[in-house]
């Protein structure tokens, strides 16, 4: 990789200031994966629930005890996990048609959701295309304040009686702001059920296992994420999920299937396995990824970047920004990522229209699962201030790796100007 002296300087310099970092990350992984081997002895878990299904997979014990650990673990109700879930957008999605009804409200109290999500919704997008604005379904949204922090009187104001979905986005998305912490979103979800009956939902995508709670433990009624991220630990080939109360998850359900069948069908397809042995893996792979983003967010405030969060900050996901400035700066970047990873190490990333976003998009991932970005990936819109976002690591070691090559990439670069 071609990676110069001072890099490697730099990053030894980084990994010392970040010791105690790493052990109080160690120390989480360690939580959860007491919490995810407790309930596998729980619930017996043995070699007969890896046994495929076809069909409409009636009986199928190793799905069925699957959805029992999810819950268990996160501190829910109820969960179900299903492998033909495509991705983050549409378990979220499903928990949105499954919760609202024609002339209910959705309110998001943290600022507009994620890209993809913006056509579900129909903010944006054709009429008749089966949003949920073609459903009757409303939307209003309230932004964070200056801090970070939900804006409790503008909430108070926005809850009426239409409201039917609080929304909390968890993640910081492409949007320029912090992650928020479980602990945050708790007293949001105390503040909401004293002045409302309405569901408190969490796009939780990215947050799985960074901290020692998971929403759901805090009260809130649904969450939901994708399995190529934190909760597949790197080996689940596809997949998403949602927990939550017994009630939401039970309308979910009808959302995924059909009313009255929910969460009695759906084959497992040789799939049981990988998700199995994806969840006993999630928090320590979890623990990689964010001593890689530490690790990235020293690395590039030190080269004069704007990074948030900083090195020493406390985390609630796994993504780490960093602020580029110019558009060859971020293809610089993602390039380097590319050319650090162990797969397709030799193709260059370009900008391109992503579906589902409204600018075009520069991703790397070089990654074993087509997507997965629990492994070592980045990507970024096009547009200023040419953030880059971060995520990812199977190991720590090839996280490292392929630090180095982004910062080496951007590095030079920048000499040429």
């Amino acid at each position: 990789m071609n990676i110069s002296e001072n890099l490697f300087r730099l990053c030894a310099e980084a990994e010392a200031a970040l010791s105690d970092k790493f052990k109080e990350l160690e120390e989480i992984s360690y939580k959860n994966t007491v919490k995810v081997m407790n309930s596998f002895a729980k619930h017996t878990v043995n070699e007969t629930y890896f046994a495929p299904t076809s069909g409409y997979g009636y009986g199928d014990r190793g799905r069925d005890t699957l959805d029992l650990i999810y819950a268990d673990v996160f501190g829910a109700e109820a969960a179900f996990v299903r492998h033909n879930i495509v991705n983050g957008t549409q378990a979220i999605a499903i928990g949105l048609y499954g919760l609202l009804r024609p002339g209910d409200t959705l309110l998001s109290v943290a600022g507009k959701p994620y890209d993809t999500l913006e056509e579900v919704i129909g903010i944006v997008g054709n009429k008749g295309d089966g949003s949920l604005r073609d459903f009757g379904v409303s939307y209003r949204q309230t932004e964070l304040t200056q801090d970070g922090d939900f804006d409790y009187e503008a909430i108070e104001k926005e809850l009426t009686k239409d409201v039917k979905v609080v929304f909390i986005q968890r993640s910081k998305g492409y949007l320029n702001r912090k992650t928020l912490s479980v602990k945050k979103i708790g007293e949001l979800v105390k503040f909401v059920k004293a002045r409302s009956d309405a569901y408190i939902y969490v796009d939780n995508c990215y947050g799985e296992f960074v901290e020692e709670l998971e929403p759901t433990a805090v009260g809130v009624d649904l969450m939901a994420g994708s399995l190529i991220k934190n909760p597949g630990g790197g080996m689940a080939e596809c997949g998403g999920y949602l927990a939550g109360s017994a009630k939401a998850v039970e309308l979910a359900s009808y959302r995924l299937t059909t009313v009255g069948v929910g969460l009695e069908v759906g084959a497992s397809i040789n799939q049981n396995k990988s998700l199995y042995k994806g969840f006993f893996y999630a928090p320590h792979t979890v623990c990689q990824a964010l001593k890689t983003a530490c690790l990235a967010a020293y690395i590039f405030e030190k080269l004069g970047f704007f990074v948030e969060p900083s090195y020493n900050a406390p985390r609630y996901d796994i993504i780490q920004m960093v602020t580029l400035n110019k558009p060859e700066y971020l293809c610089a970047f993602c390039e380097g990522i590319q050319a650090g990873s162990p797969i397709d190490a030799h193709l260059t990333p370009e900008p391109w229209d992503m579906p589902g976003y409204q600018h075009k998009v520069i991703m790397a991932a070089g990654t074993f699962v087509s997507g997965a970005s629990i492994e070592l990936s980045a990507d970024g819109p096009m547009k200023e201030p040419y953030n880059v976002y971060f995520q990812g690591a199977l190991t720590y070691e090839s996280g490292k790796l392929g630090i180095l090559s982004a910062a080496q990439r951007l590095l030079n670069v920048m000499e040429k100007k």
